[in-house]
């Protein structure tokens, strides 16, 4: 591992029972840096996460967070070592009978002594940086869709993480605040120092804020490079995903035997 790199992977493989879905990654994320994890669905993005969280075991391999293997951390060590982490999930996942102040300030009353008062200034900090600090008293149920991201990212750097891990962060939101959480994960990367994992399909507005993507197809990497080389590619399974064509290495129709055959077929399916 690199001085600077914060988080690698070495063959790491991961099966549910019989299921192989990822076959020998090896992946190396540099500190201060946004990282996309790109693949179609089902390719194993999020489950990457959550090895890298410590979530579940490798079947294979290993991967390392800040020098030291996951999975072989104790239990008191795993938790130690997840504070230094924070997931900003698909839709927010917010506390719903929780003010927004109190959900920014949730994890700063559980993992620490601070008085109330530096609290009070620490969340309202966070929801400055995420233009949010005059709603600091609605409800989840007041908020837009952008809103209830902006607060869950604010939550996630509450207790200033080395690393966010984002899961698919892009999902469900208007161009224009789609380009604010973008524009959110790019600026809060860089004015902290952190490592910033993105999941995501959404290519074009990845492409604008990332330094770097990993492209995950058939459980192994398939490809990988800076946005600059990714657009320019002309690997197969890269140019398809990237202008999103129908044709290509990922199939429109699931394997089947000849339609024709199919057709001359006697009876029902049932």
């Amino acid at each position: 591992m690199t001085p600077e790199a914060l988080i690698e992977t070495k063959d790491l493989g991961f099966s549910y029972g019989d299921r192989s879905i990822l076959k020998g990654i090896d992946i190396t994320m540099s500190r201060g840096k946004v990282i996309a994890i790109m693949g179609g669905s089902g390719s194993g993005k999020t489950t990457l996460l959550r090895l890298i969280g410590g979530a579940i075991r490798p079947s294979s391999g290993y991967v390392k967070f800040a020098g030291k293997i996951v999975h072989e951390q104790k239990r008191d060590e795993l938790f130690q070592m997840r504070r230094k982490m924070s997931m900003l999930f698909q839709f927010g996942a917010l506390f719903t009978d929780l003010s927004v102040f109190d959900n920014v300030a949730f994890q700063m009353r559980e993992h620490t002594d601070l008085p109330e008062s530096m609290i009070r200034d620490l969340v309202l900090m966070k929801l400055q940086a995420v233009g949010l600090r005059g709603a600091h008293d609605l409800m989840p149920a007041e908020l837009s869709g952008g809103m209830a991201r902006r607060v869950a990212l604010a939550r996630s750097i509450a207790l200033d993480p080395v690393l966010i891990m984002y899961d698919e962060p892009f999902t469900g939101l208007d161009p224009i605040s789609l380009t604010v959480i973008g524009n959110l994960i790019r600026r809060l990367t860089d004015a902290l120092g952190m490592t910033s994992i993105v999941v995501t399909h959404d290519v074009q507005e990845s492409l604008k804020i990332v330094d770097y993507v990993y492209f995950i197809a058939d459980g192994v990497i398939a490809a990988h490079g800076t946005p600059d080389e990714v657009r320019g590619s002309v690997a197969p399974f890269v140019h398809q995903f990237v202008h999103g064509e129908e044709d290509g290495p990922v199939s429109f129709h699931y394997p089947a035997q000849a339609y024709a055959r199919d057709l001359k077929l006697e009876g029902s399916f049932a």
